[in-house]
């Protein structure tokens, strides 16, 4: 099997590296990341500059992989449309330091990563470990069981293009409990921004790092995850809302 290997945290991140070496026990794997963190990038793109490329090495000048000079969809383009010269059999897109459960998929490079695999047909699967502590996280551990689920997901045989995103819940509170299925939470994340004053007297604002579901709706991915359950969830890039699709076709439109 030849697995595309792509994040948002960037090529020397801990989870692309333990990530790495946990998927090369089911195939060869080729990786095209971001040069430098992208988190919180989305699904957008690079129009207006040039898209720098480079092949990394270790400290042993074995070969890590691509290093891209933008964002995590980026790097999914240029490996189908460029680099790689191949279709590969499946892109994974992790391991992320933090969870992308709920509302975060629509914020996070590393779904966006795995989105951009869909589109092009290709079975896809954002993986991302949970912390609630400091870093370092035990990437190796979280690495070793979002593998064991990419396995699971892949001996299914999903149909072309189908699209996952896994989470690992925080290793630092206790063992993982098991795995459950679950749909995205929708519920209100609280956020707030630091007030600051530059140097030159001028308001800025900082978002804080605390980004919480202080009530996830029941069943639902976030749910799962604070219960200490890995989640997977389908997800679609069509964002069509057919009911009120269905409903908008009877509307009396006028100019």
């Amino acid at each position: 099997m030849r697995i595309l290997l792509t994040n948002d945290d960037g090529i020397y991140a801990p989870g692309l590296r333990a990530l790495r070496l946990e998927l090369q026990k089911i195939g060869t794997v080729e990786v095209v990341a971001p040069a430098t963190e992208q988190s919180a990038t989305g699904h957008s793109v690079t129009l207006n500059n040039p898209i720098v490329v480079q092949e990394i090495y270790d400290e042993t000048m074995a070969r890590i992989g691509w290093a891209v000079e933008g964002r995590p969809a980026d790097c999914v383009k240029l490996a189908l449309r460029e680099l790689l010269g191949y279709r590969p059999d499946l892109i994974v897109s992790g391991l992320n330091a933090g969870s992308n459960a709920g509302i975060n998929v629509l914020y996070s490079g590393t779904v966006a990563a795995a989105i951009e695999g869909a589109f092009f047909g290709i079975t896809s699967i954002a993986c991302s470990l949970e912390y609630t502590k400091p870093r370092p996280l035990d990437f190796n551990t979280g690495a070793g069981l979002a593998r064991q689920i990419v396995e699971q997901i892949i001996n299914k045989k999903p149909a072309p293009g189908a699209l996952f995103n896994v989470n690992i819940p925080s290793l630092e509170n206790g063992p993982v409990l098991g795995v459950r299925v679950a749909p995205q939470n929708t519920s209100t994340y609280e956020e707030c921004f630091d007030k600051r004053t530059d140097p030159r007297g001028r308001t800025y604002f900082w978002l804080g790092a605390d980004f919480t579901c202080p009530n996830p709706t029941p069943e639902t991915d976030t749910a799962a995850l604070r219960d200490r359950f890995i989640t997977v969830t389908p997800l679609q890039f069509n964002l069509t809302e057919h009911t009120q699709l269905e409903e908008m076709y009877s509307w009396n439109w006028t100019l």
